[in-house]
């Protein structure tokens, strides 16, 4: 399994923000409707068994925990080591992996075709904007024709910008949600459903913001 950043990315800092952050990022974000709302999408159309890939698991909840309930195979992606620690001892049931998720096309653990579906919640705003597109088509590749991809991003004309997050420094893009579709469907992705929430995290230390999901088929 792949533990560095591969060739030509930078990700300086970012897993060990996170492996610094731990359960306190839960505690930030305790409402999770359109994550969760999106993951019953998922789980509801499915079979029982299918596999699943989560990118960017973190501590497996509420996600990789929603789907192992439904009923599904899931395998968890995340770079934080600490994450991984905590998605292991929450989710016994699922697997995980450490890898980026930018570098899943470059020959790592997954098999080509494999997944049933994916999900991707604010995963894709911890790589810069040249590297997303890249990592949608990989992750295209991963599904089965017809899979199914549940993703979402906050709203935000921003690319690998550097902001304080929980009490460490991060870096994150985004788009604008007409842009997000169009980097969506040009990785070979049809947009089937699109939903928006306006959140306001528990923590004062991180501001309010505009998150956007994308219900997902491999065209």
């Amino acid at each position: 399994m792949p533990e560095d950043d591969g060739p030509g990315r930078e990700r300086t800092g970012q897993a060990e923000a996170f492996d610094a952050i731990g359960d306190r990022y839960d505690e930030a974000f305790p409402h999770k409707e359109g994550q969760l709302a999106a993951g019953e999408w998922l789980a509801s159309s499915l079979p029982a068994g299918s596999r699943v890939l989560d990118l960017g698991c973190g501590t497996g909840v509420p996600t990789a925990r929603q789907l192992t309930d439904a009923g599904l195979r899931v395998t968890g992606v995340d770079l934080s080591a600490g994450m991984l620690e905590r998605a292991r001892a929450n989710v016994p049931a699922a697997e995980f992996i450490r890898a980026d998720i930018a570098g899943l096309g470059d020959g790592g653990p997954l098999t080509a075709g494999s997944f049933a579906g994916a999900t991707a919640f604010f995963a894709l705003l911890m790589l810069p904007r040249a590297e997303i597109p890249g990592t949608l088509r990989s992750v295209h590749a991963l599904l089965a024709p017809g899979g199914l991809l549940a993703l979402s991003m906050v709203e935000a004309d921003v690319d690998n910008v550097p902001i304080p997050f929980l009490g460490n420094i991060i870096r994150v893009s985004g788009y604008l949600r007409d842009d997000l579709r169009r980097v969506v469907t040009d990785a070979g992705f049809e947009v089937v459903k699109e939903d928006s929430y306006a959140y306001a995290p528990a923590s004062v230390e991180v501001p309010p913001e505009e998150q956007v999901f994308l219900y997902c088929r491999r065209a």
